[in-house]
């Protein structure tokens, strides 16, 4: 079984995975605009250009998201945080630093009683994020 976080966005998804892209290191692996579907010359040019489905490889892992149509908003995110977890307290503050460029700090960065290095932010697209580096063994 494989477990992916899927986000959605209201016409931000493009320049939020091209950030995400640079702040984590990864690779964008496809970036599908709803005008290259079947049925686009149906659509209002505003549609065709928004992000149907992307999908980023970073440190193995898979983050996807999309765009949602004029006509079918989403709220802020809410209830949730993607958890990052990096093996050193280097790239844990690399990480942190990058994704929190525009954001909100929830909780600055540093050393807690589990990890050398933790912290929380918001980043500029509204998505909450937890970066925990591990512990040495």
């Amino acid at each position: 079984m494989q477990l992916n976080a899927y986000l959605l966005f209201n016409g931000s998804c493009e320049a939020a995975f091209k950030f995400y892209e640079r702040a984590l290191g990864g690779t964008i692996e496809a970036m599908m605009p709803f005008g290259q579907s079947p049925g686009s010359e149906k659509m209002p040019d505003s549609v065709k250009k928004l992000v149907m489905h992307v999908s980023l490889k970073a440190a193995g892992t898979l983050l996807m998201g999309s765009d949602t149509t004029p006509d079918r908003p989403v709220p802020p995110p809410g209830g949730f945080k993607l958890s990052i977890g990096v093996s050193t307290p280097e790239e844990a503050d690399r990480v942190f630093n990058a994704l929190s460029e525009g954001g909100k700090i929830d909780l600055p960065i540093g050393e807690t009683f589990w990890s050398p290095r933790f912290g929380m932010l918001t980043d500029k697209f509204g998505v909450a994020w937890m970066v925990n580096c591990a512990p040495k063994a």
